[in-house]
């Protein structure tokens, strides 16, 4: 376990599970999920998130495909040091698999909108799969080769209301703002500016709720996706904030101590 400053009970907890548990200071989420994934032992590596769970289905699924047995899974010819042609052992297909998320929000389990089959890049052999170092926090790992598909489904208890929402929203837009400095994506001319502040906005709500048919997930839809166009339009007015901010400390004079 990689820890980064908890301040509740998570590493006595690791521990007393027999957990091997290393302490590092926060760098950031591409950074922090990178160097845990550097310290996994295993040949394959399987991440979740807190507010996830991998359904029994999903982890039979699993098992089945690492166990050599079941759909997913090849024989694939190989050389030996002498070169001879042998037979590998049942060997999964891919070296990382895409898992369907299913998504509950405001109490409602979300199907429709863009929300489902939501894919993340969770399975996937050690040494292959990593995040961007500059990464927003609800990224996933990347992987340029082929990558299988499991058909099983992994929980995401993500915003059961409407201030669970708001705040995480609120937290990831502030931690997406070095990101859009660091890509110019800070909305200083003023046809950017109406870009990003409103027609960005409003297309991702009628993409997602018209075209991508988000509407059939009831109220509780409208309401996820209206806000969801809130929190692009965040981003882009915390990015502009900031950039301002930058060019006023960066004109003013700096002051001198008289003797």
């Amino acid at each position: 376990m990689l820890d980064s400053g908890s301040s509740d009970e998570t590493v006595a907890i690791a521990q007393e599970f027999g957990a091997r548990v290393f302490v590092e200071p926060w760098r950031g989420y591409g950074p922090g999920v990178n160097s845990a994934i550097d310290k996994c032992t295993g040949d394959w590596i399987f991440t979740l998130d807190a507010d996830e769970v991998a359904t029994p289905e999903l982890s039979a699924e699993i098992q089945t495909l690492l166990n050599h047995s079941g759909n997913g899974v090849v024989s694939q010819p190989i050389r030996t040091a002498d070169q001879s042609s042998r037979l590998r052992h049942s060997e999964p297909q891919y070296d990382a698999y895409w898992i369907p998320r299913l998504n509950l929000i405001l109490g409602r389990w979300m199907w429709h909108g863009g929300v489902y089959p939501d894919p993340k890049l969770r399975l996937f052999r050690r040494g292959t799969a990593r995040l961007r170092e500059d990464t927003e926090p609800h990224a996933t790992p990347k992987w340029d080769g082929p990558a299988g598909r499991l058909k099983s489904h992994m929980l995401h208890y993500a915003y059961p209301n409407l201030a669970m929402y708001l705040e995480h929203m609120d937290r990831y837009s502030t931690a997406s703002v070095p990101l859009m400095l660091r890509r110019g994506k800070t909305s200083q001319s003023l046809p950017e500016f109406v870009l990003n502040m409103f027609l960005n906005p409003l297309a991702t709500f009628l993409y997602n709720y018209v075209f991508r048919l988000g509407f059939l997930d009831g109220r509780e839809g409208f309401l996820f996706h209206l806000n969801h166009s809130v929190y692009v339009n965040w981003k882009y007015v915390k990015a502009w904030q900031a950039a301002k901010q930058i060019a006023i400390d960066a004109a003013e004079p700096s002051s001198t101590i008289q003797g």
